[in-house]
């Protein structure tokens, strides 16, 4: 399905009320959609806010000497410094005001994805064929009785910091990083919706993982839709993407900043999925990603770069984003 056809079928079951599953890629070159009725479980698993398709499972079984290890592979600093120092030369030339950066590092574990599915828990999953598993914390949008709202998530921190919620709300970089994210949403969703606003700014909650609890500062932004806004789903879809949290603004500038410093596509990595009732849509931000490739399993983490950051810092946070929410 190409971007245009997923459009015009996103719009079509939108008027017509048929609620569907959607997954669409960084790249907008491989979007996905089936009507919810169609979706196989043998194929693809979601949990949705607490919807999902998954059959019960005994997933009690699976926590038992549960492993997994990314400290033997990570990614070399001097790799990282390389792609850094590319991005920070466009950012102090003003071509970015913000970049976000990501990075792969190999992981070990002994679960399937399909198992790390089932033990995982976060507001989006999505187990696609045994290709990849996201665990996100992030929402997209949400559209509700006419309403858009989305929740930037900009900023992280190890929950066992000292003060780690006064911290890194004082924190200038993470302070200018957000607001240019709050500022580069809010502009986005001008597009396709009028009185725009920020009705929360930087509020924090709590990640649980397998190894350390984190905390992550969101903001929510929402706007209201046009009556016929059913029957445009997928060209409101389409308008906001790719997700500003994960690419960056200027926009288009931007993504040719990040296509050239991370030297290969993202795939659905930092895409979006997410599904429609008849009525409301609800979608998420495809980070906390493992994806299975010939050489073994990978995750994908980074974060948001300006001329403030230290490229020590932000190694840190891409290392520190490697977790499963497993509890």
């Amino acid at each position: 399905m190409n971007t245009e056809d997923f459009k015009l079928t996103l719009n079509n079951w939108g008027q017509q009320k048929v609620p569907f599953l959607f997954i669409v890629d960084f790249e907008l070159q491989r979007p996905l959609a089936w009507p919810l009725s169609e979706v196989k479980n043998s194929e693809v698993l979601f949990d949705i806010n607490g919807f999902t398709n998954a059959p019960s499972f005994a997933s009690n079984r699976f926590n038992q000497d549960f492993s997994f290890k990314v400290d033997r592979y990570p990614v070399p600093t001097k790799e990282y410094q390389k792609k850094f120092e590319q991005v920070s030369h466009h950012l102090n030339r003003g071509d970015s005001f913000l970049t976000n950066l990501t990075i792969k590092t190999k992981i070990e574990t002994n679960r399937t994805l399909k198992e790390l599915f089932y033990l995982s828990q976060a507001r989006f999953k999505l187990w696609f064929n045994d290709q990849f598993l996201v665990f996100s914390p992030e929402i997209f949008i949400q559209i509700k009785d006419q309403k858009i709202f989305s929740f930037p998530m900009k900023g992280t921190i190890d929950a066992s910091v000292p003060n780690a919620k006064g911290k890194i709300l004082a924190d200038q970089k993470e302070l200018a990083e957000h607001i240019t994210i709050v500022d580069l949403i809010r502009n986005d969703l001008s597009a396709v919706a009028s009185l725009v606003q920020v009705t929360r700014f930087r509020y924090v909650e709590e990640v649980r993982t397998h190894q350390k609890d984190l905390l992550q500062v969101s903001s929510e932004i929402q706007g209201d839709l046009p009556p016929d806004y059913l029957s445009r789903l997928g060209d409101i879809l389409i308008a906001l993407l790719p997700a500003g949290s994960v690419s960056g603004a200027p926009k288009k500038k931007t993504l040719e900043i990040i296509r050239k410093a991370e030297g290969e596509e993202r795939g659905y990595y930092t895409g979006v999925f997410g599904y429609f009732d008849g009525r409301n849509l609800d979608a998420g931000v495809m980070i906390r990603y493992i994806e299975q490739t010939e050489q073994g399993l990978f995750f994908r983490s980074g974060g948001g770069t300006t001329t403030q950051s230290k490229m020590e810092t932000e190694y840190q946070e891409a290392i520190d984003k490697i977790y499963a929410p497993i509890y």
